[in-house]
């Protein structure tokens, strides 16, 4: 039995954060990918947040905006969202080993200079970044966790919520997509109670209409939820 099927009082990591996130690698990386993880990812990889503190602006000087992608999956969207964006540092958060190579192979073709990888657990980071920071805060498709008594290990609790409102600039906003209709109705009810958080758009507004820049990567094409994506967008507000 793994540590994480042990009843509570029986896991001996319960000093730690739970984990919100599954595997860290799953194949063999492709060898040009390997490559790059060895030389491309030192260039751009976030410092250690645990370090300390962390000004994202240290990382992209010339930048006009910041924008936080927490799992980025294989980095379809990330890296075509920099791309649209080159005046803008877009850091981007996974812990999936596989999904950082394939993300690395992105950055390289497109020759992507404004994009950072923190490739590990994106709530270290967040811990680490000042109020009023970051002006996008982008969550696609995280880890459902189905089961009620793995619920605690979504992403999106109480906590994260506040969080991210924290490391927003007033005016700045966050998506979360998900095509899980029960994470859907469970981030909405954590959203809407977070202070500092106003939803973009009437309450009756059809939360299946995507926004005008969403990119549709190759995972939401494979349609492994129980629902056609779901689109929420909060702004802060001060």
């Amino acid at each position: 039995m793994s540590s994480d099927d042990r009843p509570e009082d029986e896991n001996p990591h319960l000093d730690r954060p739970l984990r919100s996130f599954g595997r860290i690698k799953a194949r063999p990386i492709k060898p040009r990918q390997a490559a790059l993880m060895e030389t491309l990812l030192p260039q751009i990889a976030v410092p250690d947040p645990k370090a300390g503190p962390l000004d994202p602006r240290t990382m992209m000087p010339e930048a006009i905006e910041v924008w936080l992608e927490i799992g980025f999956g294989g980095g379809e969207h990330m890296a075509a969202q920099a791309a649209t964006r080159p005046d803008a540092l877009v850091i981007g958060c996974e812990p999936f080993l596989n999904g950082v190579a394939s993300a690395l192979r992105h950055v390289e073709e497109g020759g992507l200079e404004n994009v950072r990888i923190h490739a590990d657990d994106a709530r270290d980071l967040v811990d680490a970044l000042p109020d009023a920071s970051v002006d996008r805060v982008l969550i696609l498709f995280p880890d459902p966790w189905h089961k009620a008594r793995h619920n605690k290990r979504r992403l999106l609790q109480d906590e994260t919520a506040q969080a991210f409102a924290r490391i927003l600039k007033p005016g700045g906003t966050l998506r979360f997509v998900t095509d899980w209709r029960d994470y859907a109705e469970w981030t909405l009810e954590r959203l809407e109670r977070t202070p500092g958080l106003k939803r973009i758009g009437a309450a009756d507004q059809d939360w299946f209409v995507p926004p005008a820049d969403h990119v549709v990567t190759r995972y939401e094409e494979k349609k492994l939820g129980d629902t056609v994506p779901v689109f929420l967008e909060f702004r802060r507000t001060k």
